[in-house]
């Protein structure tokens, strides 16, 4: 104890002191939600206090009755959240309330805008929690120690929220932590037991602890203090599922969606599953879990039981309570563990269905906010590809905007008489995929084609061969093949200026041998002369330039360039002696470019360019 400072100033973490301002500004147009954050603390600190207890029940202390304590005093103008949960250390307290060790903070500092009430509804997204106390508190004080240190190991935290706080040691006889809020000028409404009462009872009666208040020297337990999951769909109304989510997601925005069952035969267990209706600020940080609480007969064992929900649906939300499983159960038992195989098994046949079931609005927000994630599962989950390949939506050339999106079901419906694959163009951006060179012959045949863009894309359509039965076709890779939504005459034709340029196509392969595999006719553009394609086994140039920004090392291929027999630069190029070279760099270039990709030798580019614009300039 010597070498602890008895007394300390220390300041608040940037990202705190902006939150602080914010919180002090009222940005919350609902107030009373600082009683549910701090209930939901005093909670989470039983649940671990429990799972703790079970290899060391000496850190119940000979008090193993676990509650929740709510008082106020009128005349000091204060109200206290107490529990006799696990507590903090001093350096606990310094880490989890002097800063705020969540990823995503830098991001969601970035999206304030000064609107007041789009920022408080980010707030409420951030899930604050304990900081919501400087909503009505013009000064919060802390008290608290730890299970298992001595009482002289208690710590006392102070702050008005304006940039700093003090933190020093002091006697605590008990343990676990105690929040005092000292009420700003107009904030009287809090000191008053219905109103305090009313406010338990909305938010926070599915909490199991009891939630004691104590008015008059008599003590009220004023919520149900029983499992919400565990009590009947009958008796639980919309309202308390969705204060239950909030509480278990730390969200303030109601989910999209859930679904409550218990499970019977040879695994027993209740799930409670939520869709949020916005992502998390780490939704794309594959190693951040905090989805899916798990218990065990309704005792506490875990936060992040990454183990009962495959990473693609890492966004879902809830508690999963099993009858079957050990109360010392670990993270390394849960994954060799064949009650958790079914258990996850069964979860994700229910979110998945919960989807499926979403109206169209609602898919509509579901989709924007996971659509890119759930991508993720084609494969990952080879057992469920079907029924994820069911719920993807795509952008299409038959739609306006990327907004706008077709499922793989719809797209087959109205494929063309005679049509056999569904095509697809993938590209780093929408409009670099809208304005692909490879989409002008679909575009005059009225063909769709799917526009895909999200980085995910490509890991998508490698493990998503076929569609119910209809096979996925890259329009950028191998020949073109329409199959018999081409006319004979078309063949004949095409074969005729086929072998009236293969000659040609001969002489640019010459030219640009370091750069091409090979160059041939196709009758797949309309508009542009020249295009370039991947052979129908080689990666993708689009995947490719993936890969390299990731820093991966890929197989080296060389594209194909196809030239269009129609267009005016190449009917010229037939008579073209002087700067053939020149004009067949050109035309790969340019074919480059309009694939997305970046030239080796952007100089020389403009340098044969311009020697050519020179030439036809007559100079």
């Amino acid at each position: 104890m010597q070498n602890e400072p008895t007394r300390e100033t220390l300041g608040f973490q940037a990202e705190v002191k902006q939150l602080l301002n914010l919180m002090i500004h009222s940005l919350y147009s609902n107030k009373e939600i600082f009683l549910r954050e701090l209930v939901s603390n005093a909670s989470d600190a039983a649940d671990k206090l429990r799972f703790e207890a079970l290899t060391d029940a000496a850190l119940f202390e000979e008090d193993s009755d676990l509650r929740i304590r709510i008082s106020f005093d009128k005349e000091s103008r204060t109200i206290t959240i107490s529990d006799n949960g696990i507590g903090m250390s001093r350096q606990e307290v310094i880490e989890n309330i002097g800063t705020i060790a969540k990823s995503g903070t830098k991001e969601f500092f970035g999206r304030l805008t000064g609107d007041q009430a789009k920022d408080a509804s980010l707030i409420g997204q951030f899930g604050v929690g304990f900081y919501s106390s400087f909503i009505v508190a013009e000064k919060v004080v802390l008290v608290t120690r730890r299970a298992g240190l001595t009482r002289e190991h208690g710590v006392r935290w102070e702050s008005k929220g304006e940039g700093d706080y003090t933190i020093e040691m002091v006697e605590k006889p008990s343990r676990g932590t105690e929040v005092i809020l000292h009420l700003r000028e107009g904030e009287e409404d809090f000191l008053d037991a219905w109103r305090i009462k009313s406010i338990i009872r909305k938010y926070s009666d599915h909490i199991q602890l009891p939630i004691v208040m104590a008015e008059d020297e008599k003590e009220e337990v004023v919520n149900q203090a029983s499992a919400l999951w565990a009590r009947s769909k009958s008796e639980i109304t919309q309202e308390q599922y969705e204060e239950f989510y909030k509480h278990v997601a730390h969200d303030n925005e109601p989910p999209l969606a859930h679904v409550h069952a218990r499970v019977e035969g040879k695994q027993e267990y209740t799930q409670l599953l939520y869709l949020p209706s916005r992502a998390p600020f780490d939704l794309f940080d594959r190693e951040s879990r905090h989805g899916i609480k798990l218990y065990v007969r309704r005792v506490f064992i875990m936060d992040d039981a990454e183990q009962l929900m495959p990473q693609y649906l890492r966004f879902v939300r809830g508690v999963v309570d099993s009858n079957d499983l050990p109360l010392n159960v670990s993270r390394e038992i849960l994954q060799e563990s064949k009650t958790i195989e079914a258990i996850r098994s069964g979860c994700v046949k229910k979110v998945l269905a919960m989807i499926e079931e979403l109206d169209a609005e609602k898919y509509i927000t579901f989709w924007k906010e996971f659509g890119r994630v759930l991508k993720e599962g084609i494969g990952e989950d080879y057992a469920n590809r079907e029924k994820i390949a069911k719920l993807l939506r795509f952008a299409s050339t038959h739609l306006d905007t990327p907004e706008e999106s077709v499922s793989l079901s719809d797209y087959v419906s109205r494929m063309k008489e005679g049509q056999e694959k569904i095509y697809f163009v993938t590209a780093e951006s929408f409009a670099g995929a809208k304005n692909s060179p490879h989409l002008e012959i679909f575009r005059k045949k009225g063909i769709e084609v799917l526009l895909l863009s999200d980085r995910v894309d490509e890991w998508l359509v490698a493990n998503l061969h076929e569609f119910e039965g209809r096979q996925l076709q890259s329009v950028a890779k191998g020949d073109l093949d329409l199959g018999k939504l081409e006319d004979e005459e078309e063949r004949k034709e095409q074969q005729k200026e086929g072998d009236e340029y293969k000659e040609l196509a001969e002489k640019i392969k010459g030219s640009l041998s370091e750069k091409v595999k090979d160059v041939r006719v196709t009758f797949r553009l309309t508009e542009s002369p020249a295009c370039l394609v991947a052979d129908q086994h080689d990666m993708g140039m689009n995947l490719e330039r993936l890969l390299k920004s990731a820093g991966q090392k890929v197989p080296v291929s060389k594209p194909i360039l196809e030239i269009n027999p129609h267009h005016p630069i190449v009917q010229s190029l037939k008579y073209e002696e002087d700067r053939f070279s020149d004009w067949s760099h050109i035309l790969f270039d340019q074919a480059l470019l309009s694939e997305g990709g970046q030239l080796e030798d952007p100089a020389g580019f403009v340098k044969r360019l311009n020697g050519l614009m020179l030439a036809l300039s007559g100079r």
